[in-house]
């Protein structure tokens, strides 16, 4: 299984569908089971740490007129730059993320606490000079959208969890997800959680650090048996 595809992605898989959105993974089979998501919104669909699909702008349609993209991880610049010039469209980032904006080809602004004109509310939830990382908020359904500090692909899962906190964050979990209280939540490797969200996270940080030498050890023995 490679850690991740190389060739240009022609399928997806689809995940996460609700009424105001989907998710779509472009390699089903790579290691690291990426995600991004398509949000609707009154303002528009907005595309959150896209990656490049042939014919991927069929699934937005469904959902309307694309309205800008999203990232909200500083590492996942992926194909943003790509999907907002097709669609003419900008790149949002958060205004206190650094190291971003230079790398982008195209048209950036920068977002406060809210994505603009819609119900999203963004989150600081990590930032030092090797992290910087936010969340969406959706208040009108509990929507929360997470790129990385927590996850659903094999790799981040320790005994039962159905999230789990990130390996290189498991001994200091992010402790401001707490505050949030999601029905679902989007993740930017593998499936998300559609139901009981808020529940799902608080298990995951609370084990997060007794559960590590478990995970590290079932990571470990699948990089050497491949």
């Amino acid at each position: 299984m490679p850690m991740k595809g190389q060739s240009e992605a022609t399928e997806w898989l689809e995940t996460n569908r609700w009424e105001r959105g989907v998710s779509y993974i472009p390699y089903p089979d790579e290691m690291m089971v990426r995600a991004s998501h398509v949000l609707k919104t009154d303002a528009g669909v907005f595309v959150a740490d896209p990656i490049d699909v042939d014919g991927i702008d069929d699934l937005f349609a469904e959902f309307g007129e694309v309205a800008g993209v999203v990232i909200l991880l500083d590492r996942h610049k992926r194909d943003s730059a790509a999907v907002a010039n097709r669609h003419d469209v900008p790149v949002y980032i958060p205004d206190w993320m650094s190291g971003v904006e230079e790398d982008i080809d195209a048209p950036v602004e920068r977002m406060h606490q809210q994505l603009p004109g819609t119900d999203y509310g963004v989150h600081k939830i990590i930032k030092n000079s090797f992290w910087q990382e936010a969340a969406l908020y959706g208040d009108e359904d509990d929507t929360l959208v997470v790129p990385e500090a927590v996850g659903a692909a094999d790799y981040f899962l320790a005994g039962d969890e159905r999230l789990g906190v990130h390996p290189m964050l498991r001994l200091f979990p992010p402790k401001k997800l707490t505050r949030l209280d999601p029905e679902r939540v989007l993740v930017g490797h593998g499936d998300g959680v559609m139901e009981d969200a808020a529940e799902a996270i608080d298990y995951a940080l609370r084990g997060s650090r007794g559960r590590t030498p478990g995970l590290y050890a079932k990571n470990l023995k699948s990089l050497v048996l491949g």
